[in-house]
């Protein structure tokens, strides 16, 4: 490899984004109160989904990963975890009645005030089945797009 290879690969490394990752589940109720009377979601047909205005158990499925800024990690797997799970434990963060954005939000916030200036995301599925990813980046670079 040619000295000019190596110092690109070196700066790529350098400056590439690195995010740790931890998963974690929570039990919870839920319940979409418009959906009994919402004409978009009581369908009377193959779509209705009305029946989720009655609450309903879910197993909360949360994948949550923040930036590190080296790579020997700056945050801690286990610890990080072992954080995000005590906020439900001690009730810091609620998850009943929210939708899986809601429960991002939440969440968001809690990781926002102790480690600032990081960019987040947080995928929150309902039974592993579905759900929703937010990406909370701390900055977004100029996108041009050419239609």
């Amino acid at each position: 490899m040619i000295q000019a290879d190596r110092e690109t690969i070196e700066r790529i490394k350098h400056h590439a984004q690195r995010r740790i990752w931890v998963t974690f589940q929570k039990e919870g109720i839920h319940c979409y109160p418009a959906a009994a009377t919402d004409p978009a979601l009581k369908t009377d047909d193959e779509y209705d989904v009305s029946f989720l205005c009655a609450p309903h158990r879910h197993i909360f499925h949360f994948r949550v990963w923040i930036d590190v800024f080296h790579d020997d990690r700056d945050i801690e797997f286990i610890q990080f975890k072992r954080w995000l799970e005590n906020l439900y434990r001690q009730g810091t963060v609620q998850l009943d009645y929210k939708s899986c954005e809601m429960m991002a939000d939440d969440l968001y916030l809690q990781i926002a005030g102790r480690y600032p200036g990081r960019a987040v995301w947080i995928e929150v599925s309902e039974d592993g089945e579905n759900g929703a990813l937010i990406k909370y980046e701390t900055h977004r670079p100029n996108i041009n797009i050419a239609i």
